[in-house]
């Protein structure tokens, strides 16, 4: 038997690290000694309060997640670890794994790490494997005028991934001034709400937040289209479709990285997805959306700053967890 530690959500706003002893390994799968783990903020933050609503608990598991909603539930998707046992051994993977410091995964889950993504970077390929099914759903055109509403973790890898087609004009918009650097370091320009250009052909919206799908409307151009790529729990979103939705004749379309996008779907399976989004992950400008760093022995005692900083702190985009 193999000893681990792992953390597990036991209560609203409060998690706690648990040992467990691991069975012996079946011949499919690989023993891994975890490296790093990122936190999705926006998903663990709902996990974390307890608000996932009952409706949503099948669909928000995560692959390898343990407990059910609401507590105690062992969650996350985002761990880079060394390969101890099994086939590939030595290897350095990404795997859609909770916080754990060693664990048993399907050998098919492990994906391999390119050289020439750290593994500060690589805790970043679940979100950046979300910001590619966003963009096969978006189906971006050359020269298209684009807006991306909510500057977290995917709304800034959104925008990076379409800053990157040729004449595109692209510009990300937030609430928080404060993330305008790091949206210009990526490629895009950067606006607060109050300032954000209209006449777009292609609105994403990721800020989670009602208001930012209702400006969004306000912004289109003649037949856009809005990819509504936020997750909003178990709040309701109320939208003016009385207006200029109809004359317009607007689209709003859910994205959603638990499916392939239609538009690449039989082409492409989840494995060769997440593959692309480790290789797109080379870029060193996208260090800028990790940290600050924690051990994992601190974890449950930074936990809470983490998903809900005070007032005046500026909230972390993806904070990394250390395990060696």
């Amino acid at each position: 038997m193999t000893e681990a530690r792992a953390l597990w959500t036991v209560a609203p706003n409060r998690c706690e690290i648990r040992p467990e002893s691991l069975p012996p390994r079946a011949p499919d799968q690989a023993l891994v000694r975890a490296r790093a783990s990122g936190i999705s903020r926006g998903t663990e933050r709902l996990v974390f309060s307890g608000r996932v609503p009952e409706s949503q608990h099948a669909a928000m598991r995560c692959p390898l997640q343990a407990g059910d909603f609401p507590f105690p539930v062992k969650y996350g998707y985002s761990a880079v670890g060394i390969i101890e046992d099994g086939a590939q051994a030595g290897s350095r993977v990404f795997v859609l794994h909770p916080h754990q410091d060693r664990f048993l995964a399907p050998a098919a889950m492990c994906v391999p790490i390119p050289d020439s993504v750290p593994d500060h970077r690589a805790v970043l390929a679940a979100n950046m494997e979300t910001a590619v099914n966003v963009l096969w759903d978006a189906r971006p055109l050359v020269g298209e005028r684009a807006l991306v509403i909510g500057a977290g973790v995917v709304g800034l890898l959104v925008a990076h991934l379409l800053a990157r087609i040729p004449g595109s004009d692209v510009t990300i918009c937030d609430i928080d001034p404060r993330r305008r650097a790091v949206a210009e370091a990526l490629g895009a320009a950067f606006c607060a709400p109050e300032d954000a250009p209209g006449e777009r052909d292609l609105v994403v919206h990721a800020s989670a937040a009602p208001s930012g799908l209702r400006r969004a409307l306000e912004l289109c151009a003649f037949e856009a289209r809005i990819v509504e790529a936020s997750w909003f729990g178990d709040r309701e979103a109320t939208l003016p479709l009385g207006e200029a939705f109809h004359s317009k004749r607007l689209s709003i379309v859910s994205t959603q990285v638990g499916a392939v996008a239609p538009a690449m779907r039989g082409r492409r399976t989840h494995g060769q997805r997440m593959a692309l989004a480790l290789s797109l992950l080379a870029d060193p400008a996208l260090d800028a959306l990790v940290g600050p760093a924690t051990r994992f022995d601190d974890l449950p005692a930074a936990m809470p700053a983490l998903l809900n900083p005070p007032p005046g702190e500026v909230p972390p985009l993806c904070p990394l967890v250390l395990y060696d």
